[in-house]
């Protein structure tokens, strides 16, 4: 399976390493994959009274969404 391939500098590679073995992460990519998705989810989750474009808007101001 091919999929988006994504450069990361060397001295943030080695922290992810240490993290991700210090976390119990069977590879780095696993790390990375799971503390994207809980970004993603925290961002795209609606605060109490906040509307679906409010998100949209924050989402797109970080480049989320085109």
């Amino acid at each position: 399976m091919f999929g988006y391939r994504l450069k990361i500098e060397p001295a943030l590679l080695d922290k992810l390493k240490v993290c991700a073995e210090a976390s119990g992460y069977a590879t780095v990519d696993e790390f990375i994959t799971h503390t994207l998705e809980k970004e993603v989810q925290r961002l795209a989750m609606p605060e109490d009274g906040e509307s679906a474009d409010v998100v949209k808007k924050r989402l797109q101001g970080l480049g989320y969404l085109d």
